[in-house]
């Protein structure tokens, strides 16, 4: 049986070309500035002809690596993307996910084998793992059916990936019960929602666009003051403290409902 091929085009998902960028400039003649490489022992500038990559093999020990040295080491690229296997969607930890790209059939004669792809991992509820040459790497990419299309997604090497055990080796060993998980609870429930990416934004870039069209304007910029730190609080402490705050009412109360209740029974008697 033969392999199934589809030609598929691949778009980019994710941008940060709408961040604002700036560029380095002259304070005094407002000119734009650029950079120039220049020779740490000389000081001189080197011209772009005579700079080439190099590897540090040791302490001020540097291997030089032409352009062509450093192109044999990429590899050859056929423009295909090949499924390696199809596993379970939740197969893969998303910590290992890196960059979006859409994935569409690149013309109408494809389209049917990529609707066929599509259906049929929907159907069996997976998603695909498969390889190609981007930017002149060899990338995995995990492959899920997303509506009319398909998302592929660079994934991290595994080099890549820093250990959880050495992150996590300080967070002591605490074993939470009873009002404890109880509180967590109730902080969950009071938090809880859906996820609309529509709600979160770059502060950051928003309020560097209003720092330019102040700018602009001519207007005074408004410095932001900074939050003052919040007190630590020691959640075991403070539900101690809530807890004993919660009884000392309850406790009075019934003493209170207990002694109002004694006081009409005996005007009752009296009467």
């Amino acid at each position: 049986m033969g392999e199934l091929v589809c030609p598929v085009a691949l778009h980019t998902a994710a941008s940060t070309s709408e961040r604002i960028a700036f560029h380095m400039l002259n304070r005094k003649t407002g000119h734009r500035l650029h950079r120039e490489f220049v020779d740490s022992e000389t000081g001189k500038v080197v011209a772009r002809e005579d700079q080439v990559k190099g590897y540090e093999a040791g302490e001020n020990d540097y291997i030089a690596l032409d352009p062509e040295e450093i192109a044999a080491a990429v590899p050859e690229s056929d423009k295909t993307l090949e499924i390696e296997a199809f596993i379970a969607c939740d197969d893969i930890d998303d910590l290992y996910f890196d960059k979006p790209y859409y994935l569409t059939p690149s013309d109408r004669h494809g389209a049917e084998a990529f609707a066929l792809i599509r259906e049929g991992m929907k159907t069996a509820k997976v998603a695909a793992v498969a390889e190609t040459v981007l930017f002149r790497r060899v990338r995995t990419l995990l492959i899920r059916p997303q509506g009319e299309g398909l998302i592929a997604t660079t994934l991290n090497y595994d080099y890549e990936v820093r250990s959880a055990e050495e992150s996590f080796s300080e967070i002591p060993d605490l074993k939470l019960k009873g009002e404890m998980l109880e509180l967590a609870d109730h902080i969950i429930k009071t938090k809880s929602g859906r996820f609309d990416p529509k709600k979160f934004d770059d502060r950051y870039d928003a309020a560097l666009a209003e720092v330019v069209k102040a700018k602009i304007g001519g207007r005074k910029i408004k410095t932001t003051r900074p939050k003052p730190e919040g007190k630590v609080i020691d959640l075991l402490e403070a539900l101690r403290q809530s807890a004993g705050k919660d009884k000392t009412p309850a406790k009075r109360k019934a003493k209170k409902t207990a002694a109002t209740g004694k006081a009409a029974a005996g005007r009752r008697k009296a009467g």
